[in-house]
């Protein structure tokens, strides 16, 4: 079996077009197209059928999908570690938004002045879609709150960070109120309920009973610090470091008793080729965020979902 047919068929599927399989693989649309067919032919069965303008999988499809990924995962993986210099190499890292201004320099700073030789490749996204990525082998690690769902035995979570909720408002209105006081009297400011921190914020209101006046919903940490500094209303978000160092006239003031926590941290492919330097990247993070070490080999434990997939 040629595994760049395999790798067309996995792609097709991705893009759920021959087109656009066509462009990322840098082919012509007849060529993927005949490697499809060829695919097909010799296993005996379609892959793939067209439904309107787009492809989908058939059911065989669906049933080899996983298999043919796994496949080009071990292709790349044998062909890593047959380069000498994959100790070396790349680090394909993921982060969620907040931590490219947070996480990433301080860290990034202490490895290079250890390793100036390391490449590190970097991509943003939500950090369900990040988790998904590391297991699937397309990164080697990524810094993203702790997920809500179970992971892969084939992966690890340490946690870097613990931010408590705390109500956020304007210095000149947090004067003598208490959180819960701003939370049902002032406008509100809602942190997307989308992610985990807003899914967080949402669910302490309901617990509490208090009903605020929702002013927006928005997502992004420093804009809603921004528009609090502005005095556009109040709002529950976690106690970002990074709201603090930037000259608004903004407040925390505390949660009453036992405050939700959004906690960060970073998962990685513990049968990556570049599981050395994903580690590595661990032990910087740690260093620099003042983590006590936990055994090395600890899992996150297989839980049910809580509050969602938050895409923070």
């Amino acid at each position: 079996m040629d595994l760049r047919y395999v790798h067309s068929f996995v792609t097709t599927v991705d893009c759920g077009s021959v087109a656009e399989a066509a462009r990322r693989l840098d082919l012509t649309a007849p060529a993927v197209t005949a490697r499809l067919k060829a695919l097909e032919d010799d296993l005996g069965c379609t892959l793939v059928r067209r439904s309107g303008r787009s492809l989908k999988p058939t059911a065989a499809g669906l049933n080899m999908l996983e298999s043919a990924r796994a496949m080009l995962r071990e292709e790349r993986d044998m062909r890593a570690l047959a380069n000498e210099n994959v100790q070396l190499g790349q680090l394909r890292l993921g982060t969620f938004v907040s931590a490219l201004t947070t996480v990433l320099p301080p860290v990034l700073r202490r490895m290079y002045s250890q390793r100036p030789d390391l490449s590190v490749s970097v991509v943003s996204n939500s950090s369900a879609e990040l988790c998904r990525l590391v297991a699937a082998g397309d990164l080697d690690a990524a810094v993203v709150i702790e997920p809500q769902f179970a992971i892969p035995k084939t992966c690890e979570w340490r946690t870097l960070m613990a931010e408590p909720l705390v109500v956020v408002a304007p210095k000149a209105l947090a004067k003598g109120r208490s959180a819960h006081a701003l939370l049902a009297s002032e406008p509100y400011i809602q942190y997307d309920r989308s992610v985990l921190g807003g899914q967080l914020a949402a669910k302490y209101l309901r617990q509490q009973g208090i009903t605020p006046h929702t002013r927006l919903e928005i997502n992004g940490l420093m804009s809603i610090a921004s528009m609090v500094d502005q005095g556009l209303g109040i709002s529950l978000l976690p106690d970002w470091s990074a709201m603090w160092g930037r000259g608004l006239a903004i407040e925390r003031l505390p949660l009453p008793g036992q405050a939700p926590v959004r906690r960060s941290g970073v998962i990685w492919a513990l049968q990556s080729p570049h599981a050395p330097i994903a580690r590595m990247f661990l032990e910087h993070a740690e260093a620099v965020f003042g983590v006590n070490r936990i055994p090395a080999r600890q899992k996150l434990s297989r839980r049910a979902p809580v509050c969602g997939h938050g895409r923070g």
